[in-house]
C-alpha cells in the first residue's frame, strides 16, 4: 500500500519520463526507482500512460500528471485536455504529419505536453527516457527511436535536455539527480 500523498499543488519542478513500449524489464526496475526518488526530491511526472517505459515511470510516482490522447487510453481520464497548439507543434516534428490518423496525432500531440506542460508554457526540467537507439536529440533520432522521437525532437527544440538511459553518460547523470548510484541498483538486480 502506497502511503505518499500527491502534492502537486506547490511543486514547481517537472520531468518528463517515458519511453519505448519495448523497454527491457531491469530499465523499467530503474525507471520506477528514479520516480520515486526524484518525487522525493519534489519532482512531479510528466508521462503519457503507455505500457512500457511511461507505466514503470507512473509506478514509482504518486505527484504526476498523466496526458493521454484520449478518454480511456490505458484506463486514465482525461485530465488535461489536448489544446490546438500542441497539435500545431507536433506537426513540425514529425515528417508524415499529414499522413497520420487523427489517433495517432493525439498520440503524437500529447507528446508536446509532456515535455512543455499542459498549457504548452511551462518546460519540463529534463526528459528521462529510454529508446533502443539512445537517441537524445534530434539529430540522433532514427525509426528505431519510434514514437519517443517525437518527445525528444520536442525537447531538443526548446532546449530540455533528454537523458536516454541506454547510454551509461546519461545514466551517470541521472544518478547525480537523484543522488542515488544507478549502476549498484543495475547490480543488484542481476
Amino acid at each position: 500500500m502506497n502511503t505518499r500523498k500527491a502534492n502537486i499543488n506547490n511543486r514547481s519542478k517537472y520531468y518528463a519520463g517515458i519511453g519505448s513500449r519495448q523497454t527491457p524489464v531491469y530499465i523499467l526496475k530503474i525507471m520506477t526507482f528514479i520516480a520515486i526518488h526524484l518525487e522525493l526530491k519534489g519532482y512531479v511526472l510528466r508521462s503519457g500512460g503507455a505500457p512500457g517505459a511511461d507505466t514503470a515511470f507512473s509506478n514509482g510516482a504518486v505527484a504526476k500528471e498523466v496526458f493521454v490522447p484520449w478518454r480511456g487510453y490505458e484506463g486514465f481520464p482525461i485530465v488535461y485536455p489536448i489544446p490546438n497548439e500542441a497539435y500545431t507543434i507536433s506537426s513540425k516534428f514529425h515528417p508524415q504529419w499529414n499522413n497520420l490518423s487523427p489517433a495517432v496525432k493525439a498520440l503524437m500531440a500529447r507528446n508536446a505536453m509532456q515535455v512543455l506542460g499542459p498549457q504548452l508554457n511551462d518546460p519540463s526540467e529534463f526528459v528521462i527516457c529510454w529508446t533502443p537507439d539512445g537517441c537524445e536529440n534530434i539529430k540522433q533520432r532514427t525509426r528505431f527511436t519510434g514514437g519517443t522521437g517525437q518527445a525528444i525532437s520536442i525537447a531538443d527544440y526548446y532546449n530540455v535536455p533528454v537523458y536516454n538511459l541506454s547510454k551509461a553518460k546519461s545514466v551517470q547523470v541521472v544518478s547525480d539527480i537523484i543522488n542515488k548510484n544507478l549502476f549498484t541498483f543495475l547490480e543488484h538486480l542481476f
